[in-house]
């Protein structure tokens, strides 16, 4: 299956659909079945002890799970989260966006899987691990 939607589209689409958060990420690189893109930190992602929150973290994973399921599908406002799993591994930086690289496991016409490690930039070491699943809307719903 190929890529439907380039990270220019992507975030685009991000700008009309989600205006509110648009500015806190950006799309790096897309590939089938594959996104690498990151949260731009800033004093609001932040919790006391100088560490990105948790929310910020799940936030970050949660858009790149729905990014990289309409890279492949096309626009779809409605797709929504069904289920997600997060482990928070290590303290990330605070003063340095995270990245996130998803991996698109499992795309059907109702569900899509996607695997996402989150990284401080500049770092090898993930700070978190999450699974999250899609249900895709009908094609009636858009």
């Amino acid at each position: 299956m190929a890529v439907v939607m380039d990270a220019e589209a992507l975030e685009a689409f991000m700008r009309e659909v989600f205006d509110q958060v648009a500015d806190d990420f950006a799309v790096d690189h897309v590939a089938e079945n594959e996104i690498t893109m990151r949260l731009l930190t800033s004093r609001r992602h932040l919790r006391p002890g100088g560490t990105v929150s948790g929310p910020s973290m799940f936030a970050l994973a949660d858009v790149a799970a729905y990014l990289v399921t309409l890279a492949m599908i096309g626009p779809k406002a409605l797709a929504v989260t069904t289920n997600c799993s997060i482990d928070f591994m290590r303290k990330p930086l605070a003063d340095v966006p995270l990245i996130a690289h998803a991996k698109l496991l499992k795309l059907g016409r109702q569900l899509s899987v996607t695997d996402v490690l989150i990284y401080s930039e500049g770092s090898d070491k993930p700070v978190a691990r999450a699974s999250l699943t899609y249900a895709i809307p009908p094609a009636s719903m858009g």
